[in-house]
């Protein structure tokens, strides 16, 4: 396993031995909120890394160290004004939960009489993580310009796509949109609670959001203890993934442990409470199209189909053989199928899978990293509440009825439904240019009638001068013919 002895490093961090898992995680931590992510998503990777060091970067997810209580005093006053307190019956100067790009306090609201969870951006967070991009981007171009076979995977995109999600864990007033749209999706669902918004107290650095209490996912000792039934968790979990992806193309791409808390009301029917909005991906609607037949196709094994999925949708060039593609795609993915979690690693996986798309030239997607960033949280998580749970058994049924109903009367008559409005404001100019286009196909026909009888009559002024020029020359041999 990694870092398996202890280390010293040097530093104003470290002035003592420590265990590598804590030189590691405050390493992290001292570098910044890009490299805290990092730790995060290792945190998730009970298969590949050891428990010691998992449970010491599990840290990060919400108990980064905290800013001191005259900054957050400051931000709050910016926010609500100096009289600040007015708001709040009860708040808690100590952070409830501290990670890397903001922190959380308890408190009350003294109008509406709730219990609410105040998020607060930490300050001068937004100039730490510009540094860490600028270097970012220094180190992709600089890789790009050295190995020209990494030009593939396309560095500076996915960092501006990274930069594009970070942006949104920095604005508040965008993650309380974000949270919002989720709790529309599952207005009428009893698998996810997502907390309502105070929209009267929250601004860009400040949201103040329904407090969200359960037992945190990732405590699983004590999920057993409450004898919650873990494989129902671990199938809503993955209903959960499934639905955000395929049903509504908008999902929640920060799924860590600290993110996720349990309603254990009904032990033997646990819901999921979701925190943390500023992370969400999305997807066009080809992609999600083209991902679910990728999908539909790995659990048919049908591995033709997928090589012809990633030739149509560019992901590999066109000139690609498919059987050669299939063929790849055949060995990487056959000694998954009819396995579970606890034999299946779906980090090996993708690995080989990479390995196998370099010898095709495949184009990394920047507008799915977030996607594969969620498929790889979601193995974790599954990992530690139901190891023997086959993802592929659970995700086919699901899979095949979104397909029925993306092909269903109904769905088509929902979408013109939806679309109508646009229609109706976009008609008189979709007449317009119809009529303009009709009025240039009668214009361009007439051009060419006028070209055509121009033409013919060009030919038969040919013909008739070339009769002319026989007779003359005839008449011409005949005159010299007589006077010989």
């Amino acid at each position: 396993m990694l870092l398996s002895a202890p280390v010293q490093l040097s530093g104003r961090l470290f002035r003592q031995v420590l265990p590598p898992e804590r030189a590691l995680r405050q390493a992290l931590e001292e570098l910044g909120p890009i490299f805290i992510k990092f730790g995060q998503i290792l945190s998730t990777r009970a298969d590949l890394l050891d428990p010691r060091l998992i449970e010491e970067l599990s840290e990060l997810q919400d108990k980064v160290a905290p800013c001191s209580k005259d900054a957050i005093h400051d931000t709050l006053r910016q926010a609500l004004g100096e009289d600040w307190r007015k708001h709040f019956s009860y708040f808690n100067d100590r952070a409830h939960a501290s990670a890397s790009v903001a922190q959380v306090h308890l408190a009350s609201l003294k109008k509406e009489g709730a219990d609410v969870a105040v998020k607060i951006i930490k300050p001068d967070i937004a100039k730490r993580i510009a540094v860490d991009l600028r270097l970012l981007y220094f180190i992709a171009a600089l890789i790009t310009g050295l190995f020209r076979d990494t030009e593939r995977l396309r560095l500076k995109e996915v960092i501006a796509e990274f930069e594009h999600t970070l942006e949104g864990e920095l604005d508040m007033q965008l993650e309380g949109a974000n949270a919002a749209q989720l709790r529309r999706n599952f207005a009428h669902s009893d698998l996810l609670v997502v907390p309502h918004i105070y929209w009267d107290y929250s601004s860009d650095k400040v949201l103040v959001m329904e407090r969200i209490e359960g037992i945190p996912i990732d405590e699983v000792d004590q999920l057993r203890k409450h004898d919650v039934d873990l494989r129902v968790l671990a199938e809503k979990g993955q209903r959960i993934f499934f639905m955000q992806v395929f049903r509504d193309a908008f999902f929640h791409a920060d799924m860590h442990p600290g993110n996720i808390f349990v309603d254990i009301t009904n032990p033997r029917d646990p819901v999921y409470k979701g925190v943390d909005f500023g992370i969400m991906g999305s997807l066009a609607d080809n992609d999600k199209k083209y991902l679910a037949l990728n999908f539909l196709a790995f659990l048919n094994r049908d591995y033709r189909h997928v090589a012809e999925l990633h030739i149509n949708c560019g992901w590999v060039a066109p000139d690609t053989r498919v059987d050669q593609l299939e063929a790849a795609i055949r060995g990487v993915c056959e000694p998954v199928f009819a396995k579970s979690l606890e034999e299946i690693s779906f980090g090996k996986v993708l690995t080989r899978l990479l390995y196998t798309a370099s010898k095709f030239n495949m184009k990394v997607q920047p507008q799915l990293l977030l996607l594969q960033k969620t498929l790889i949280n979601v193995e974790g998580l599954g990992r530690r509440l139901y190891p023997r749970l086959n993802v592929w058994d659970t995700a086919k049924p699901y899979l095949m009825q979104w397909m029925k109903q993306e092909n269903s009367p109904r769905h088509v008559l929902k979408e013109m439904k939806r679309r109508y409005p646009e229609i109706l404001i976009r008609l008189p100019d979709l007449a317009a240019n119809a009529l303009f286009l009709l009025e240039n196909s009668s214009r361009r026909a007439l051009v060419e009638k006028q070209e055509e009888q121009r033409t013919k009559r060009k030919r038969r002024q040919r013909k008739m001068y070339l009769r002319l020029f026989w007779l003359v020359s005839l008449v011409l041999a005949a005159l010299a013919g007589s006077q010989l």
